[in-house]
């Protein structure tokens, strides 16, 4: 070969070897400089992007001592960021509440169904992107000639952490931070801390180490009601509260009669939710507990109790001779519903789908299905039926559903307001139309119905106090004041006189529900009832905010040493 030919050729060698170096260095800055500029984009505040930035220091070093390639490392690393924002953001827009570690901490198979059955075609995009992405990481790890030591990945993995902890607890994740789409990442991070140290130091279940008594856990045959028992009908009323705690509200004529019980009286009832978490009350009212005993873990709490928590309603009612049914308006995947009720006692569980419908109804829908299923199984024994009604489900922003109610004329107050009293007007008709069916058709049956808000609606929260800015209201609500989180629970009976409501107190915290409903039924209470009815006489209708806590820490220690509470 001539010398001219082959110094051309080297220098075309040269700087193809130059032009392949700077592609394979490209190949590796690209996902970084991507990350960089979703954290522009998604993060807000400056411990927030603190924590972004160590948060992706710390999978890069983590797959760099798995893989020991950076360009593959980054990839994957990019991956999993916009992985979890994309399912932070759908979370948000369903529950208005971003991905937390704790998601990841109890992820089952509930939770995968759940998400797979709400977002369409998920299966096959998934499998899309997995026939994408598998060749991609597998070009990148044909061409990244790069390695890192493992010793060196290990220390970066280990000072990443060490500074995501040391930001992290000084600077823990506020309650409210999980309501606001953004810092997807970085909360996530956060919140990962917080629950790693909570779980560390406190477990999941606040209870005393010890106590000095035990419950006397009664044998299943032990309960014989003096006389035949009626039916029981526990509604669960989705939103609803007296809006006339609303300074200035307009309301329609004869309002206040759906809050009031058979006696005339109007009570209150206490949750633990403000403006969305419905679950809680279903612990509430099945279990007989508080959620806010989970402390950091609450928003889970049907999630963790579901095999765990087996004391409650429907099971000390089938100790009693009932049959136990649970009409759920929404997919028994979300919250892990079905698994949840089932360990509560509830031996037939029908979700949306096996009631005959994949969307939302309007509340004469359930309580249709409520009496058809008491048409067939009445004549078996008692029965317990768990209706759960949604009409009044948020957003209030649109008029559902309008052509179903031609006669209604707003009463002038604000779109929303308005919308509320139309949804919660048609649950108050609905609610009377099925106690005259259940009148009308089963005349020699007797029925016992017991119902409950189950919070707020979240507008009612800036509209309790208007003199006050979100800040104050923050405050009222991180307080727990009782303002905030007051509904009403009412007794009804049909062909039937509630036996015992001495225990029905004007006030009550949630867990006191079931034990309201057994004697109301007439029913003998097992021991943890009766220690629970010791604890409402003393605290005065206060459950978890009787002395701060400490008597449902005791109580849950008493259930865990009696093994109705397990693995927490």
């Amino acid at each position: 070969m001539p010398s001219s030919i082959a110094v051309l050729a080297s220098r075309l060698a040269a700087i193809n070897g130059a032009t392949r170096e700077k592609f394979r260095i490209a190949l590796i800055a690209a996902p970084h400089l991507a990350a960089l500029a979703f954290l522009a984009w998604s993060e807000e505040g400056l411990v927030a992007k603190l924590v972004f930035l160590l948060t992706w220091g710390l999978l890069n070093f983590f797959w760099l001592i798995v893989l020991r390639r950076p360009a593959i490392a980054a990839a994957l690393s990019l991956v999993f960021v916009l992985l979890l924002s994309l399912i932070s953001e759908f979370k948000h827009d369903v529950l208005w509440m971003t991905v937390s570690f704790v998601d990841v901490m109890i992820i089952d198979y509930d939770a995968v169904h759940f998400l797979f059955s709400t977002i369409p075609g998920l299966y096959l995009k998934t499998i899309l992107a997995a026939l994408v992405l598998v060749p991609l990481l597998a070009l990148l790890w044909w061409i990244d000639p790069f390695r890192l030591r493992l010793r060196i990945a290990a220390a970066g993995f280990a000072g990443c952490l060490a500074a995501v902890v040391a930001v992290a607890l000084p600077f823990p994740q506020e309650e409210w931070e999980a309501f606001v789409g953004n810092n997807y990442v970085s909360k996530f991070s956060r919140s990962g801390v917080d629950a790693v140290y909570t779980l560390l130091t406190q477990g999941m279940l606040e209870s005393d180490a010890t106590v000095a008594e035990q419950l006397q856990v009664l044998p299943t045959t032990a309960c014989q009601p003096a006389t035949r028992p009626p039916h029981i009908i526990l509604v669960h009323d989705e939103s609803s509260f007296d809006i006339r705690a609303i300074p200035g509200v307009k309301v329609p004529r004869h309002y206040g009669r759906y809050f009031r019980s058979f006696d005339g009286k109007a009570r209150r009832f206490i949750t633990e939710g403000v403006g969305g978490p419905s679950w809680y009350a279903e612990y509430n009212v099945l279990s007989g507990l508080s959620a806010r005993s989970f402390g950091r873990f609450a928003y889970f709490v049907t999630k963790i109790a579901a095999g765990r928590v087996e004391r409650g309603l429907p099971t000390a009612l089938r100790r009693c001779g009932y049959r136990t049914f649970s009409l759920y308006p929404a997919m028994g995947a979300f919250m892990s519903a079905r698994s949840y009720h089932i360990s509560a006692g509830v031996q037939t569980f029908l979700d949306r789908n096996q009631m005959g419908t994949n969307e939302t109804e309007f509340d004469r829908f359930y309580f249709d299905a409520a009496a058809k299923m008491i048409g067939r199984e009445h004549a078996k024994g008692p029965m317990f039926v768990f209706v759960y009604l949604a009409a009044n489900h948020f957003p209030w922003d649109y008029a559902w559903k309008a052509e179903l109610t031609p006669d209604w004329k707003a009463l002038g107050n604000t779109f929303v307001v308005d919308e509320y009293l139309r949804r919660q007007t048609t649950t108050m008709q609905d609610y009377a139309a099925f106690l005259d069916r259940l009148k009308r058709e089963f005349p020699d049956e007797q029925f016992l119905l017991v119902r409950y808000g189950d919070h707020q609606p979240d507008f009612a929260s800036l509209m309790l106090e208007p003199g006050l800015d979100e800040a104050g209201i923050a405050k009222r609500i991180m307080n727990y004041d009782p303002r905030y989180y007051t509904t009403y629970y009412a007794i009804d009976g049909v062909n039937y006189r509630p036996r015992n409501v001495a225990s029905a107190l004007d006030t009550i915290e949630g867990p006191y529900l079931p034990l309201i409903v057994q004697e109301a039924a007439g029913l003998p209470l097992d021991a943890s009832f009766v220690e629970q009815k010791k604890i409402l006489e003393r605290c005065n209708g206060l459950f978890y905010g009787c002395n701060a806590g400490a008597e449902a820490r005791r109580f849950n220690r008493l259930l865990i040493d009696a093994g109705l509470i397990k693995g927490l």
